[in-house]
């Protein structure tokens, strides 16, 4: 198996969410490194709706960091809907083909998707999405 951190970023955001993947195998291109983190996403989403909830309750400590961000909750899931990985790469790929998102390694952007990737524990692994103006057309 392998780890890497992957920097989510959006267009006209500074924010920067690093989310940790976890592989089972190498990648050899972009779309098997597109299906591979979906597919680890795809396992902790359903792991999270899965999981038995028990009473829970907040400490002043995370009462007070959530309050921080803004928002305090238990963190309850009410949708239970387990997700469908084969739809899910699906989408993750037509959305890659679409320019939906952008995705570089070490600071090299990738646009084809049968593009050859050399990942190492140290490559930088960035998906950047795009967002597009909404309004009317000219």
């Amino acid at each position: 198996m392998k780890e890497l951190t992957v920097q989510l970023k959006r267009l006209g955001k500074k924010k920067v969410k690093k989310v940790p993947i976890t592989l089972d195998s190498t990648p050899k291109n972009l779309k098997e490194l597109i299906s591979a983190c979906v597919r680890s996403e795809v396992k902790r989403y359903n792991e999270k709706r899965e999981g038995v909830q028990v009473l829970s309750f907040l400490t002043p400590t995370e009462i007070q960091e959530q309050g921080e961000k803004g928002k305090i909750g238990f963190g309850d899931e009410a949708n239970t809907t387990l997700a469908n990985e084969n739809t899910a790469i699906e989408n993750a790929l037509l959305a890659f083909k679409d320019g939906l998102f952008l995705v570089f390694i070490d600071a090299n952007e990738i646009t084809d998707i049968d593009t050859q990737i050399n990942l190492s524990s140290e490559s930088e692994l960035t998906f950047i999405r795009m967002t597009f103006l909404s309004g009317a057309y000219w």
